[in-house]
């Protein structure tokens, strides 16, 4: 499978996060999405090289309060609902024992060919309606960051970069963002 798939239940019936937590540790990415069962293959080197050095630079302007964790972990705003952001940040006393459950402080999704379409539109749109202050969309590919903040119920564009231009965010935490910089291996 090198592409997302969208998987009905047999019967019609929606999935649930119980329906969710009985399939296989297969390798694959398993979420909901308002009952309907997203099915993601493996992340490729380039999108786990982004996600890596995002993360340093958030955990680094990461604010005492604030936790920075990577996927795989569960963010499940409703029975019928599991997403697994790439990174995300949360208040240190939403953090649950399994699952996370309160609106997220952030929330960042890196795009690749087989989840363009989802992290652009259907977790955006679920972001949104579930609060989620603020929400990042990375393209490794053109080397962009799109930053998105809640405002009166919608998200809002507070920087759009390409290349080496920076974006300088003041929320959740004060850092500055150079798409480019985020796809450079490692020193």
């Amino acid at each position: 499978m090198d592409v997302m798939t969208a998987m009905p239940r047999a019967g019609g019936a929606e999935w649930t996060v119980d329906d969710l937590d009985l399939l296989p540790d297969d390798g694959l990415q398993y979420e909901l999405l308002d009952g309907l069962l997203l099915v993601t293959p493996a992340p490729v080197v380039m999108h786990q090289r982004v996600i890596g050095n995002l993360y340093l630079l958030v955990r680094a302007a990461c604010r005492p309060g604030y936790e920075v964790f990577l996927s795989p972990l569960d963010w499940r705003p409703d029975r019928r609902t599991s997403l697994q952001p790439d990174l995300l940040v949360i208040r240190n006393e939403d953090a649950g024992v399994k699952n996370l459950t309160a609106p997220l402080v952030l929330a960042v999704e890196v795009l690749s060919p087989s989840t363009r379409r989802k992290d652009q539109v259907l977790k955006r749109s679920k972001y949104e309606d579930s609060g989620v202050q603020s929400y990042w969309i990375v393209d490794p590919v053109e080397p962009s960051v799109l930053a998105l903040e809640l405002a009166a119920g919608g998200y809002r564009t507070v920087a759009e970069v390409q290349g080496s231009e920076r974006a300088s965010l003041s929320s959740p935490f004060s850092l500055d963002i150079i798409p480019a910089e985020l796809v450079r291996p490692a020193r």
